[in-house]
């Protein structure tokens, strides 16, 4: 018995793979869509590919022509486009630029769509909940739209709304990515990383933020690190009216900071807004391991009280205690001319194969990354400058970084920027430093190698109290003759019957040859003792002509089968 959703869900990805064919073929991307066979998705993608007809420019780059056909695509895809912006281990530099222009803006649902998500959502609790809902969005995203409204005890909110028939387009679009990302890395196997696993991981991402009890849940752990800093907030959650597609935050009174008109501003009014986000950004990154990803001044308010509010936190990444300690060690190393010890703390970021440490050009270009960052000192280290020189240099040797430290870098750069922008005399490191100077005192400092000892030797007196019951148990199974040891082979796989039978063979011949020479020498030799019996000594030379001509054939035969 056929399945419905799954016969409706293949029509839909279906129309959505052609009109994907359409829009790349139209952006002048035909011979890509050609070498790896995307067109072959479906029944009619050849028919397609040759009908549309390309607006593309030759003279247009590609990292515009990539850009402009993820706007046209939309949805999906824009949110792709976003998340390659932030990954330089991924894209070329050019074409993360490129990408960091699009723009979130979309299309405005209109009320008569948001009001049917309201009644599913809520049912009979929408009047109960809210006194009013505006009609007019305050913002369109990709994702979502959002609508200010006031609840019943005359709090002001905002709703966050999932866009209508979004699931079902991501859920599409992520098939066709996939399928996408089969076909290239069946087709091109030098890319230095894994286009599965990088939608894998975009998929990931935005099932995350199509939930958005995930989002309010990061905006509350967000707000509880930071509750005894009075200079920096996060929206309160009101979790009585939120669902997994719509959630309620409060309505922040306050203006974006890339809608400030910071010409109006003093330079000491600038300089404690660009202070305090700075200071936010890194005690996130370094103190808690738990951050905002995108702290673009789009998600900045500065507050009429003098502090400031991020929003949309969505999208965050963490770093676990081991990583931190790792990037520690990476930046002390730079600081130190410790080449060693910077190869070292690069295989233990990226997961790096050993044989890194011998590879003369990696090692000749970690030379020139770290002289870029000689100081002596972390006083006027830019930490983000030498993230994004330790990216470019995993890229050029294909070396994939995971994707936590790449938000951490995305992070620091992204607050870079907007310092500069805002007050270009600010010094972003001197805000840094406290926290990088804790994360590398926990690392090197006497306390830190203190509690290494103890951890370690705890470790030890476990392993002492364990091992009588191991024993033990051990000594059981020999005494029940239930002891067993099991044998891994690796490659054992490969062989097969004509494999064995080579090898069977070429040891056959061997043995022969062996018996010959050996025979023939005792003959040869017995003929000089023995009268009479000279015939031995020509048994004796064929045997060895033999012996011979078998041992000069066995190496031929090898390299033919070799071949």
């Amino acid at each position: 018995m056929s399945d419905p959703i799954g016969i409706r869900r293949g029509i839909r990805n279906t129309r959505r793979a052609a009109e994907v064919i359409a829009v790349l073929a139209k952006h002048g991307f035909r011979q890509i869509l050609s070498d790896t066979g995307i067109e072959r998705m479906i029944e009619r993608g050849q028919e397609i590919l040759l009908r549309s007809k390309s607006d593309a420019s030759a003279s247009t780059p590609v990292e515009v022509r990539v850009r402009e056909a993820l706007e046209e695509l939309g949805g999906t895809f824009i949110k792709l486009g976003q998340v390659l912006s932030t990954r330089p281990d991924l894209v070329p530099p050019e074409l993360a630029d490129e990408l960091r222009r699009l723009r979130s803006n979309c299309p405005l649902v209109p009320y008569a769509d948001i009001k049917k998500r309201l009644d599913e959502e809520y049912g009979d609790r929408l009047t109960t909940l809210f006194r009013s809902i505006e009609e007019t969005p305050l913002a369109a995203a990709s994702i979502a739209q959002v609508h200010s409204a006031v609840l019943a005890d005359g709090t002001s909110v905002v709703l966050k709304i999932l866009r209508p028939g979004i699931e079902e387009t991501i859920e599409s679009d992520m098939d066709i990515l996939m399928e996408l990302a089969r076909l290239t890395e069946n087709r091109f196997r030098e890319l230095g990383y894994s286009p599965v696993e990088t939608v894998r991981e975009f998929q990931q991402e935005l099932t995350r933020e199509v939930d958005l009890l995930h989002e309010g849940r990061s905006t509350d752990r967000f707000r509880k690190n930071f509750a005894d800093d009075p200079k920096i907030h996060f929206p309160n959650v009101y979790w009585q009216s939120s669902t997994r597609r719509i959630l309620t935050l409060e309505h922040v009174q306050g203006t974006a900071l890339s809608e400030t008109n910071f010409a109006a501003m003093t330079h000491e009014q600038r300089r404690s807004i660009v202070s305090k986000g700075a200071e936010a950004v890194f005690r996130q990154c370094l103190e808690f391991g738990f951050f905002h990803a995108d702290p673009h001044p789009g998600n900045i308010f500065a507050m009429p009280d003098g502090s400031i509010c991020f929003i949309d936190c969505g999208m965050t990444g963490r770093i676990d205690r081991q990583t931190m300690q790792d990037l520690a060690t990476l930046v002390m190393s730079v600081i130190n001319s410790d080449l060693d010890s910077v190869i070292e703390a690069t295989m233990a970021l990226c997961s790096a194969e050993t044989s890194l440490k011998f590879d003369r050009a990696f090692r000749r270009d970690a030379w020139s990354f770290m002289a870029r960052f000689e100081r002596g000192t972390i006083d006027s280290l830019d930490m983000a400058g030498l993230l994004e020189e330790f990216f470019a240099l995993l890229r050029r040797y294909r070396i994939q970084c995971p994707a936590d430290l790449v938000f951490l870098i995305k992070a620091l750069s992204t607050i870079q920027g907007a310092a500069k922008e805002i007050d270009p005399q600010f010094d972003l490191i001197s805000h840094g430093r406290p926290q990088l100077e804790k994360l590398i005192r926990d690392r090197y400092g006497f306390k830190a190698a203190q509690d290494r000892i103890v951890t370690t030797a705890q470790r030890y007196l476990s392993l002492l109290e364990d091992m009588p019951d191991e024993v033990r148990d051990v000594l059981d199974q020999l005494r029940r003759r239930e002891f067993s040891v099991n044998l891994r082979h690796h490659g054992i796989d490969r062989l097969n019957d004509d494999t064995l039978e080579h090898a069977s063979g070429t040891i056959a011949i061997g043995l022969v040859i062996a018996g010959l020479m050996v025979g023939s020498s005792v003959l040869i030799l017995a003929e000089r003792n023995i009268e009479g019996y000279s015939i031995l000594r020509g048994f004796g030379i064929a045997g060895i002509i033999i012996a011979t001509v078998l041992a000069v054939t066995l190496p031929i035969r090898w390299i033919r089968r070799r071949k």
